[in-house]
């Protein structure tokens, strides 16, 4: 799974590529448009008053831009910020140290909140409601409960999924947005402004390629423009038009509607060898040689959102665009034959 190209998740090789890409002012960052109107509202209200800015929660799946909307709240409004993620938080003390090396109206940006540890995340409340943190100095008889007195300061939390957060934790964000999936014409921008950034001498006609087979993410658009720019600098004297992009991207078995080779393994196993379904996912992952969880949390969603699956109680079910996509047509044997 790791080595998708196709895949929204950060991967080392990412890291340096992403951050010498990313906007660092609001009018700047590409699309999300009622998301950065609210922060722009957050951001000249709480310079106004002087104030920190309220504890924001952001959610949405992973590549949409969590992390930059962080970083740019934090250049918007001329503080320091601190960047973390829930497991790297391992107890009570860990937390401690970060939030009293904090400065006022500093931004704490703890990345997969959800997954915080129990003990840490109730010590955090009292931090996020009244800037104080609560611990125990010494242990047994001698042990004695001691308040610190914190600097003002933003939590901005990220999470891909939401509904996995406690509802305590959830109550204490005075702003909750959700980041949803770019539409082409956004990705296409992301694309043109990468490109230039990156000196890659693309066309309209390939960035629009590149733009619409990135899976609604701009992580992805991105990591798909540097695989075609190696491409087209081997072949093609470093330009990228649409045959080159076309040409590039069918290496890479990424199609027209961004599935890669994994993605339609799963189509036509539960296609060809279960009739369309319904089929268990259990026996979907044996099929395809993955972990159930994979399946469920990797390819999934990205094949329910184009309608290709339908989840029954029963088990997975393949849709009439899922053969449409595969060229086939369900037969009156219940057997799929190529168009």
């Amino acid at each position: 799974m790791s080595d998708r190209v196709v895949t929204a998740e950060e991967r080392r090789e990412d890291q340096d590529f992403d951050r010498s890409l990313r906007p660092r002012k609001l009018d700047e960052f590409i699309g999300q448009a009622a998301v950065k109107a609210n922060l722009e509202i957050l951001i000249k209200a709480a310079k106004g008053r002087d104030e920190p800015i309220e504890h924001i929660l952001i959610a949405g799946p992973p590549g949409l831009g969590k992390t930059t909307l962080a970083n740019i709240m934090a250049n918007e409004m001329g503080v320091s910020i601190r960047t973390t993620s829930g497991p790297a938080i391992e107890h009570q003390g860990a937390l401690a140290s970060i939030l009293t090396n904090l400065d006022d109206r500093d931004i704490f940006f703890v990345d997969e909140i959800h997954r915080l540890a129990r003990p840490v995340e109730e010590s955090l409340y009292p931090a996020m409601e009244d800037f104080k943190f609560d611990f125990v100095s010494g242990k047994g008889a001698g042990a004695a409960p001691l308040r610190l007195q914190l600097p003002r300061f933003t939590v901005i939390g990220a999470t891909t999924r939401q509904g996995m957060l406690s509802a305590p934790l959830r109550d204490r964000f005075g702003a909750v947005y959700a980041l949803y999936f770019y539409p082409p014409d956004d990705l296409f921008t992301i694309v043109k402004r990468s490109a230039q950034l990156l000196k890659v001498d693309v066309d309209d006609r390939g960035a629009r390629i590149i733009a619409g087979r990135s899976r609604g993410t701009p992580r992805v658009a991105n990591r798909l423009l540097r695989r075609v720019r190696d491409y087209s600098q081997v072949r093609a004297q470093g330009r990228i038009d649409e045959p080159i992009a076309k040409d590039a991207l069918a290496m890479l078995e990424v199609d027209e509607l961004g599935l890669d080779s994994i993605d339609r393994r799963i189509l036509r196993t539960i296609v060809e060898k279960y009739d369309g379904g319904p089929v268990g996912l259990d026996t979907i992952a044996v099929s395809v040689s993955e972990d159930p969880e994979t399946v469920e949390d990797v390819y999934e969603p990205f094949l329910m959102q184009l309608g290709f699956l339908a989840r029954t109680p029963r088990g997975r079910v393949a849709t009439k665009l899922a053969y449409d996509h595969l060229g086939l047509v369900k037969a009156t044997s219940g057997q799929p034959r190529l168009f």
